[in-house]
């Protein structure tokens, strides 16, 4: 008798849509037999306790609209009792090395955590497949934080938060929001 364990993986994203659709990573979803979203609770005004093992606010059952290998990206839809605020799109291609970036996540189980930085570069290759082609932030990025979103100053956001090279303490990647609104279109 073969028995597997259950795995809870832990990831990101961002409301795109007030009609409740979600970017964040493929591999944050890959192969999940259940997919879950925490929204922040109405009373939540960032100064109560959050807990590693069960984030405090709303969870809502999500299913998988569309999904991309290559790019490391997918969609999701959660039925909301009404219209979400949706984050605004900025454009990737007018950031410039030195703009300065907020990256907002859920690194090592740690919801509602930003931390911030710079852009460090702009095209990076990191040998991640064909759409090679990453935005390098110095902005804090740890595993748990795949799939939210990396915001310029305008509080746009200007890439999703996809990699981090583990022995580089201090370097992580973005996939260029230009390049998630050409894949989410298709997906949708």
């Amino acid at each position: 008798r073969l028995v597997q364990s259950r795995q809870t993986v832990t990831g990101a994203g961002v409301i795109v849509d007030p009609a409740g659709y979600v970017l964040t990573n493929h591999h944050v979803v890959e192969g999940a037999r259940r997919i879950q979203v925490v929204l922040p609770s109405p009373r939540e005004t960032g100064g109560e306790r959050h807990s590693i093992v069960r984030p405090s606010g709303r969870w809502i059952g999500a299913r998988l609209v569309g999904s991309d290998l290559e790019t490391d990206l997918a969609v999701l839809k959660i039925k909301a009792p009404k219209d979400l605020p949706k984050a605004t799109l900025g454009d990737s291609e007018s950031l410039k090395v030195g703009d300065w970036v907020v990256a907002i996540g859920n690194p090592f189980g740690l919801s509602h955590t930003v931390t911030s930085g710079i852009v460090s570069a702009k095209g990076r290759v990191i040998g991640a497949g064909p759409y090679d082609d990453f935005i390098q932030t110095d902005a804090s990025i740890n595993p748990g934080n795949s799939g939210g979103p990396l915001f310029n100053m305008k509080g746009e956001v200007v890439g999703i938060n996809t990699a981090i090279i583990p022995q580089g303490q201090g370097i992580g990647f973005a996939i260029p929001v230009d390049k998630v609104l050409q894949v989410s279109a298709s997906l949708l």
